[in-house]
This record gives C-alpha cells, sequence and structure tokens, in this order.
C-alpha cells in the first residue's frame, strides 16, 4: 500500500457536500481514507469567486500515480466539474469555480514530471489554501522530499505576502 494526500476544494454549490461526496468516492475508489484535516474556507486563488472550502486527506493505495489520477478526475466529473483550468491565448493561468477539485499533491515519495501529473505537486509551497489543511494534519513534522513542514512553508509564505505580523 502507498501512501498518498490529495487536497480537495470546491467553491460551487453545496461545498461541504461535496467534499464529503469526493472523502466517500475516494474511500470506495481509491482506498482508505487514514486521516483528513479540518475544514478551511479560503479566498479564490488566481481569479476572482467566491471562498473556497478547503481539505487535505492521506488515502492507502494500492493504484499507481496514473491510476490515482484517472479515477480523481472521474471522481470529479461525477460531481460535476466541467471546467478545467487552462491557460490563456497570452499562456497565463485561467481557473474556474468548480464543485470539487482533487489535486494529488504527493504519493509516498516518489517523484515525476509528466505532462499530465508532477509529484510533488509544484505548487504546495506558494499555496496557503493547500498549506493551512496540510499544517492541520502532519504539524511541524517535515515530510519527504520536503525539508521544511508545512507550517514553516506556511509561515514563511505570511510573511512573503505581508500577512504575518510580528511583534516588536
Amino acid at each position: 500500500m502507498k501512501r498518498v494526500v490529495l487536497a480537495l476544494g470546491s467553491n460551487e454549490g453545496e461545498r461541504a457536500n461535496f467534499l464529503e461526496k469526493s472523502c466517500e468516492l475516494i474511500g470506495c475508489r481509491v482506498g482508505k481514507v487514514v486521516r483528513s484535516s479540518r475544514v478551511f474556507e479560503t479566498e479564490a486563488w488566481g481569479f476572482v469567486a467566491p471562498p473556497f472550502l478547503n481539505q487535505t486527506i492521506i488515502v492507502e493505495t494500492e493504484l499507481s500515480p496514473g491510476e490515482l489520477l484517472s479515477v480523481t478526475k472521474q471522481i470529479e466529473r461525477e460531481l460535476g466539474r466541467t471546467c478545467k483550468s487552462g491557460r490563456t491565448a497570452e499562456g497565463q493561468p485561467l481557473y474556474h469555480s468548480r464543485t470539487i477539485d482533487i489535486d494529488i499533491l504527493l504519493y509516498e515519495d516518489f517523484a515525476c514530471e509528466t505532462e499530465q501529473l508532477t509529484l510533488p505537486h509544484p505548487q504546495v509551497s506558494k499555496r496557503e489554501f493547500v498549506l493551512l489543511p496540510l499544517s492541520d494534519l502532519f504539524g511541524d513534522e517535515v515530510v519527504p522530499p520536503f525539508t521544511q513542514s508545512f507550517q514553516q512553508m506556511l509561515t514563511k509564505l505570511k510573511t512573503e505576502n505581508g500577512k504575518l505580523k510580528t511583534e516588536n
């Protein structure tokens, strides 16, 4: 069994229900959900839209990374996701609201970079909406292949974005 970490996000419709239903389907089709973070509400990232509910989960699976990607994309479609993020004509990211988004953040300590999948997810350290639930799940633990805890990454990101207030 391989341990994988998935990020779940929803900002359309009954957001909490979409998170819950996606966890149920993941448990049936991917493997046992071992742990889940609390649910966090965060602002949309990269576009103007209603806020998201975000959560991360740890799952034990026998699926390969490619099979896992295929199953998670199928779950997204079944739960009503119609638009996938893409790029503008100028090459800028183009994001959309969604009923559910399932991203593979980690697959054990496996690393790969293909057109379909990059592991670990290349944006983990840049996205507060991912780092919040990861920090909730892992605390100060450093999870390979990372060299800092998710809490340390979150503090650094907040400092860089001017969101962290320090006392003098």
